[in-house]
């Protein structure tokens, strides 16, 4: 792809996030077209790097990087700068100017101690797009504390909606608040930076995983307001719609997903049974009140026979319905090949790299895997000369004093 056609192109990112939540951002963004510059700590980087196993082999057959930074980090240039260092601080201070976006998911107010907090940099750069990703946000009781995924996952609500009714509190396997709320920060900062390009106004964005977590409750959170009741777990089952669950079959279990009454018709025509025009059964709010007469006579009928005949028919009659699959079915199942879900980035060292695809399909600007997850401090020389115009002399000065 040609790089000066993507979405985002000539907007560059100075990235001083780690973890998940700020890199999923601004690996959108770099998906996207902008130049995305990671700063990372000298000796360590990013604290995802160790986070396995598993591992990728390094070149000299050495332990790699960890698939969870390889997840969140591809577009990206890694510059090592110890900004803890007055001398590493004025290099960020020096790089804010030449950058439209800056992301940072430290404590709350520590960034003021090295003058890379929003008022500072905005004095250099008042167009500056300047993201603050944090726990809790930059106000209120909690604003000091950290914040990781599963806290808030269990603080803001979704914990005591998920599993199974008689068993204990469960998380999602995925990183919800992590991957939302970079989802989230990036959005804003989309909009910030059309706001800027149009008044050249910069804006500071504080976005925080608690306030993400609460908003992506969706209706449950509705559902709260509106009645003041307490959420109940309901397993794989669903809060408001009946049938939208899994049912055991002969052989595994399938999810069937009936949205209306039509397709519910469907169904009971497909398994054979006289449930369609039964007072309990003919409306969703029928069919929710008495869901679990519904689902043990669903159930009693799908276990007679294998899924891969239930699937089948289910599909054809117009019933939304699928297998539950694992991540190898997943990655291979024809239609997620055919969208494209996989894609093969070469590193420099010549290592050919799968990695789950961006979504985001655009016709004319479609997002681009142009570099592999950077290795640590690979761009530091390259970036520092480009964009700062720095000499080997002081690159080799900045390394003796441990600042690079």
């Amino acid at each position: 792809m040609n790089t000066s056609k993507a979405a985002l192109a000539g907007v560059r990112v100075l990235d001083l996030s780690r973890i998940l939540a700020g890199p999923w951002a601004t690996q959108i963004l770099g998906d996207l077209g902008a130049e995305v510059i990671k700063v990372e700590k000298p000796g360590a980087g990013d604290d995802t790097r160790s986070w396995g196993p598993p591992f990728l082999t390094a070149p000299g057959g050495e332990r790699g990087d960890a698939a969870y930074f390889l997840a969140a980090n591809r577009n990206k240039r890694s510059v090592t700068v110890d900004f803890a260092k007055p001398e590493g601080a004025a290099l960020i201070r020096r790089l804010a100017p030449k950058c439209q976006i800056l992301v940072e998911n430290f404590k709350t107010g520590s960034l003021a101690r090295y003058g890379l907090d929003y008022a500072s940099l905005r004095a250099i750069n008042p167009a500056l797009v300047y993201c603050s990703i944090t726990g809790f946000g930059q106000t209120g009781p909690y604003a000091a504390r950290a914040g990781y995924d599963l806290m808030i996952q269990a603080m803001g609500g979704p914990m005591s909606l998920t599993g199974d009714p008689a068993g204990e509190p469960v998380k999602s396997a995925l990183p919800i608040a992590d991957l939302f709320t970079g989802m989230y920060a990036a959005t804003g900062i989309l909009a910030a930076l059309r706001h800027a390009e149009r008044t050249g106004e910069g804006q500071h964005l504080d976005i925080s995983l608690l306030d993400c977590q609460i908003a992506v409750l969706g209706n449950l959170g509705t559902n709260y307001h509106l009645t003041g009741e307490t959420p109940k777990r309901y397993g794989n089952a669903h809060a408001s719609i009946a049938p939208y669950q899994t049912f055991p079959t002969l052989d595994s279990y399938v999810v069937v997903a009936v949205g209306n009454d039509a397709q519910f018709r469907a169904l009971c025509g497909v398994a054979r049974l006289p449930l369609a025009d039964d007072p309990r059964f003919a409306t969703n709010p029928a069919r929710v009140a008495n869901r679990i007469d519904l689902a043990d006579a669903i159930a009693a009928a799908l276990s007679a026979r294998p899924s891969s005949f239930w699937l089948s028919a289910l599909e054809a009659a117009g019933v939304p319905c699928g297998p539950i699959n694992t991540l190898p079915q997943v990655f291979a199942d024809p239609h997620v090949v055919a969208r494209g879900a996989v894609e093969t980035i070469v590193r420099d060292d010549g290592e050919r790299l799968r990695l789950t695809a961006s979504p985001i399909r655009m016709n004319a600007t479609p997002p681009s895997p142009r570099a592999a997850p950077p290795t640590l401090g690979a761009d530091t020389d390259a970036t520092l000369k480009d964009l700062l115009g720095a000499s080997e002399m002081e690159l080799s000065a900045l390394r003796a004093a441990g600042v690079l």
